[in-house]
């Protein structure tokens, strides 16, 4: 492996565990949650609510909206 590509890969990493430090500390802010979000997506990790996740809880939390909400509000 290059020079080059060990800098990448330990930028990768560093850029990780700086974003999971401030996660884990509760004090990440909704800028640095994006980031994270957007590393997990362009690095094809997934999720699957159940009821017994984290991700499930969540999902349990957000509003149900009627047809007509969804209308109104132009929510597909």
């Amino acid at each position: 492996m290059s020079a080059r590509n060990d800098l990448l890969e330990s930028l990768f990493d560093k850029t990780i565990e700086a974003l999971l430090d401030r996660v884990k500390s509760g004090e990440a802010s909704a800028s640095e949650l994006n980031v994270a979000r957007q590393m997990l997506k362009d690095n094809g990790i997934e999720a699957i609510a159940t009821p017994s996740n984290p991700l499930g809880s969540l999902a349990s939390q957000l509003p149900v909206f009627s047809d007509d909400e969804k209308d109104k509000y132009n929510i597909n």
